[in-house]
């Protein structure tokens, strides 16, 4: 498909496609964004285009999908250590005002990280994603081998010495 014809066949349903993420996302600019890359998209597949039945459904299908990524990753955004954490601390007062430093200070840590490794930190460590799900969830872990290793390690070196992370249960 040339520009031309990616033109006539692809841009008249920004239109369609911006209203179908407005409904879908709390922003308008989330919206704008979520029609930007499906049009990037389309462009990049422009040659497999022609095999699809309906360009439209499979661009709205692509909207979609982009829109609820969106959508969770803003949702896993706003979960704190203290909801994911999977049992309450018993024990001494002691032992308890520890655990509750240590949260404090990974809750410090995690935060001054950038973006990017924040929710690469956040996929890996807290729900148990690997990378192929990380890639499936638009994470670009290919182009940036180094990144999914690199947070957590980068975290660990900032714990004081006096802590240690210890491993988590293989299930």
């Amino acid at each position: 498909m040339e520009l031309k014809e990616f033109k006539i066949t692809v841009l008249p349903l920004r239109a369609k496609l911006l209203n179908y993420a407005r409904k879908l996302t709390d922003e308008p600019e989330d919206a704008e964004d979520a029609v930007q890359e499906v049009l990037l998209k389309l462009w990049n597949k422009r040659l497999e285009l022609e095999q699809y039945r309906s360009i439209e459904a499979f661009a709205m299908t692509l909207t979609h999908n982009i829109c609820i990524d969106m959508w969770r990753c803003k949702r896993n955004d706003n979960l704190s250590l203290d909801i994911v954490q999977a049992a309450s601390p018993t024990g001494t007062p002691e032992r308890l005002l520890e655990i509750k430093d240590e949260i404090r200070l990974m809750h410090e840590i995690i935060h001054s990280l950038p973006n990017l490794q924040r929710t690469i930190m956040q996929m890996k460590d807290i729900e148990g994603y690997e990378t192929d799900d990380r890639r499936n969830h638009g994470m670009r872990t290919g182009s940036h081998p180094q990144q999914s290793v690199k947070s957590p390690e980068e975290s660990e070196r900032r714990l004081p010495a006096n802590h240690t992370r210890k491993k988590r249960k293989e299930k």
